[in-house]
């Protein structure tokens, strides 16, 4: 019977070596460890040239344990060896070039820093066990829970009502909706925002690990919005912007709250994660954008109206518009843009790269 080589793939970790051959029904396995530190392998089984004998020989490029690890299956034969010292091999074979039969096993391939980032995800998580056995379980930790899916729960369901309302009646009224979105959603639009100042809180008594900044941003930055431009300004009130406004904060909202409330029983929809975690990327500056012409429109009326302007003396003038406060804000805001778009963003690498060690 002639004896071939069979195809074999590697991958490594810090203090592993990977072995994958493609030999299925492998029978008479011989899998041994030389003085040379050097793997030697045999067996019968199919392979890439039908039923034969395979062989192969790979001296490692630096000394590995005598212990080898290996599983014959239907398929192929997974070897594992551990390295004498852990650390990362700039290749797997002493000589430089290549043997033919070997190739990189994609399947569980990790660059350098990866394998770092996975050695150090499986030390945390250590670490985290053993402080979690020495410290005592928080016997609130239901009802904080249950707080925290009920709010997220309301606040969904009134954003939804809010964007259900101002779709169906876009497809109905065309552009005439936009002249009275205010008057058809401003109470449930009043009560999301005044609720969403719990947001603001939560952080503060430690019922969420979201920072209070972000939170207080957002949540200062709508109610500026909605209850001193629209609320107080009627002129603004039937503006064609209340309806942008309104429809980009309710797009958002429909995705976040439902997220965080399957997070509170610890459930991961796929689909949700990427629309919760992609969607803000267009929508929030747009959403910050439509904020500034809202604010840009109300200036001339705040002028006019004299509404909040500040009293000055007699020798300085009547009084300074509250216009000027305004066009502070208008900096302000797009300043806070800034600082929560890297936020967000630093929370959506976070997010994937642990979802990325947990598939490795």
């Amino acid at each position: 019977m002639q004896i071939l080589t069979p195809h074999v793939y590697w991958a490594q970790r810090h203090g592993e070596i990977y072995l994958r051959v493609e030999l299925s029904d492998a029978k008479n396995l011989d899998i041994r460890l030389q003085e040379n530190n050097t793997l030697q392998f045999r067996a019968q089984g199919h392979g890439a040239k039908g039923d034969n004998e395979y062989k192969f020989n790979l001296e490692f490029l630096e000394p590995v344990r005598p212990e080898i690890e290996h599983k014959s299956t239907q398929r192929q034969v997974d070897i594992k060896i551990k390295k004498q010292e852990e650390r990362w091999w700039d290749r797997l074979t002493l000589q430089e070039k290549k043997p033919l039969f070997l190739a990189p096993d994609f399947d569980r391939w990790l660059d350098e820093s990866d394998a770092e980032m996975e050695l150090q995800a499986k030390e945390e998580k250590i670490s985290k066990i053993s402080v979690e056995s020495r410290v005592r379980k928080d016997p609130y930790l239901g009802l904080k829970k249950g707080y925290l899916f009920m709010y997220n729960l309301v606040q969904f369901l009134g954003f939804s009502w809010i964007f259900v309302n101002m779709t169906v009646r876009l497809f109905i009224l065309g552009q005439d909706s936009f002249y009275d979105t205010f008057h058809t959603t401003a109470d449930m639009m009043y009560f999301c925002q005044m609720m969403a100042v719990l947001e603001v809180i939560n952080p503060l008594l430690g019922l969420v690990k979201t920072g209070f900044f972000p939170a207080m941003i957002q949540v200062t930055g709508r109610n500026v919005i909605l209850f001193v431009i629209f609320g107080s300004l009627e002129e603004m009130q039937n503006k064609p912007v209340v309806f942008f406004v309104f429809y980009l904060w309710s797009t958002i909202e429909i995705f976040r709250y439902p997220f965080y409330m399957l997070a509170c029983i610890g459930t991961d929809w796929k689909l949700l994660t990427w629309l919760r975690y992609s969607l803000w990327i267009p929508l929030y500056p747009l959403g910050v954008v439509a904020e500034a012409v809202a604010v840009i429109q109300s200036l001339p009326i705040f002028d006019e109206t004299r509404l909040f302007s500040l009293p000055l003396p007699a020798v300085l003038g009547h009084s300074l518009s509250f216009s000027y406060t305004l066009q502070l804000y208008l900096v302000i805001m797009f300043l806070g843009l800034f600082i929560n778009f890297r936020h967000l963003y630093k929370q959506r690498r976070r997010r994937y790269r642990s979802r990325k060690r947990k598939v490795h």
